[in-house]
């Protein structure tokens, strides 16, 4: 009767230990899944901004060699800050 007792608190200590070791694994997991979609985001943002900017500069330069007009320049401004 003793070693039946002995053989369930063992198996019992294996099965928390396993178990507490499949949540931290899934702990794991989903902190790298969210870390790595929260860094695609900004990625994301980061681009878009970039790309912006650069639309803003390619639009200076045109006005400045004289390529469109005050009215086409500040009507792409607007455009642009949407």
């Amino acid at each position: 009767m003793g070693r039946m007792m002995t053989d369930g608190v063992a198996w019992a200590i294996l099965l928390s230990l396993v178990g507490l070791a499949v949540a931290v694994t899934c702990g794991i997991v989903s902190a790298r899944v969210l870390r790595g979609r929260l860094d695609g985001h900004a990625l994301n943002q980061e681009s878009k901004s970039r790309e912006t900017d650069d639309a803003r500069a390619a639009l200076r330069m045109r006005y400045a060699r004289g390529e469109i007009s005050r009215e086409d320049y500040l009507q792409g401004k607007v455009e642009l800050e949407d």
